[in-house]
């Protein structure tokens, strides 16, 4: 069923990098999410009325709110579209993950609504009628929530949107509490327990846990995650591919939003080869891999001295040391400019975000291994964290 709507109402359906493509998806999972939820809601509001369940009232209006989200990621997906302007020049991408931070907030205070509700209920019980009715009518519900979970996540796994994510989480969340309110009315026939209550205030306690983490994990990209690993491993694979590159480092990559990602890196070329056709080459790798990829990609060019002994010398004896320090990576642009009573030898050293020495405390670490291979260098050395 979710790949029969996919392809009748998504145009170019498997160009999921294209941004319209990605809009197309999010505008199809908003107006079933709108046009499912209201159908819920109004069938559980009218058996809750009519059968005295404030846990089937409760799950109603949920899916009433429900429908507030679809609406709200309507608007969301709609505004992430919006081309870039003066005021935002990275575009508007990152209103998406405001808008599943939004809908993460109101399934916390549906739990909280529905958790004051039910202990109420538990104080003050009320006998539920059974009837075949109002059974059918959770069974379908939960039926359709089951699909519309599966739809959701799939979508939102298709075009990597973590709003849609979010909501997929929050219709299972709605099928177990539907299920929840279901078994309640089998065994309340049972027991003179509350447990319309008692239920419902399980399932409260379960959405609000729910909504809690939904916000860390929809929250995570605006506050600065790590950036996706196989992204990464690809920009480095095909940039590594070009002839006349020696390697790259200082790639960084950052996240503007789904379709807006922008990377920086340098490209270490031979210095003595012909800089033109190298500048050249990097020209081409910005613009092959952008198209790829689907990102901006900035590369600069940094030049290599590949025939000095010294400078050899000293990229594997400091690989071979900093080998033996734990939280360093690697080291990078190492060049010596040669004087006449001393060397100076610069290069740059990664570091992890988290290390156990200070700056200071690594610079004096190499500083001594440097001179260790010739006393007549000192060091000028730059310390880069790793944020891959």
């Amino acid at each position: 069923m979710t790949k029969f709507l996919i392809r009748i109402f998504v145009k170019d359906y498997k160009n999921v990098k294209d941004p319209s493509t990605r809009g197309r998806y999010g505008r199809l999972a908003a107006i079933v999410g709108i046009a499912t939820n209201v159908l819920l809601s109004g069938l559980k509001i009218a058996v809750g009325l009519l059968f005295g369940s404030i846990a089937i009232l409760a799950d109603g209006i949920n899916n009433l709110t429900d429908a507030s989200s679809s609406v709200i990621l309507l608007i969301g997906i709609w505004f992430a579209a919006k081309p870039p302007d003066e005021e935002h020049p990275y575009g508007h991408a990152r209103i998406e993950y405001l808008t599943g931070v939004l809908i993460s907030f109101i399934i916390i205070f549906l739990g909280i609504q529905l958790l004051m509700t039910s202990v109420a209920k538990i104080h003050q019980p009320e006998a539920v009628r059974f009837s075949w009715l109002l059974v059918l009518a959770l069974a379908f519900s939960i039926i359709i929530k089951v699909w519309q979970a599966f739809f959701y996540i799939e979508i939102g796994k298709t075009i990597k949107s973590s709003a849609i994510k979010a909501t997929g989480l929050d219709s299972r969340n709605d099928v177990i509490s539907t299920s929840a309110v279901l078994l309640s009315v089998f065994l309340g026939r049972l027991t003179d327990l509350p447990l319309d209550g008692i239920m419902g205030a399980a399932v409260a306690l379960f959405i609000i846990y729910s909504g809690i983490k939904l916000i860390k994990e929809t929250a995570a990209p605006l506050l600065g995650n790590p950036p996706d690993k196989e992204l990464v491993d690809e920009i480095r694979k095909r940039v590594l591919t070009y002839e006349g590159v020696l390697g790259i480092h200082d790639l960084i990559v950052h996240n503007y939003g789904p379709g807006r990602t922008f990377a920086t890196l340098h490209i270490e070329v031979d210095a003595h080869g012909d800089l033109i056709a190298s500048h050249d080459m990097v020209d081409s790798i910005e613009r092959e891999i952008a198209e790829d990829l689907q990102l901006q990609l900035v590369a600069h060019m940094d030049p290599l001295d590949t025939r000095d002994p010294l400078t050899a010398e000293l990229n594997v004896r400091l690989g071979e040391a900093i080998s033996a320090i734990p939280g360093i990576a690697e080291i990078h642009d190492l060049r010596v400019v040669a004087g006449y009573s001393q060397h100076k030898v610069i290069f740059d050293v990664v570091a992890d975000p988290v290390c156990d020495y200070s700056d200071a405390e690594l610079k004096n670490i190499l500083q001594q291994k440097v001179g260790e291979i010739s006393p007549y260098c000192y060091c000028v050395i730059t310390i880069d964290r790793n944020y891959l």
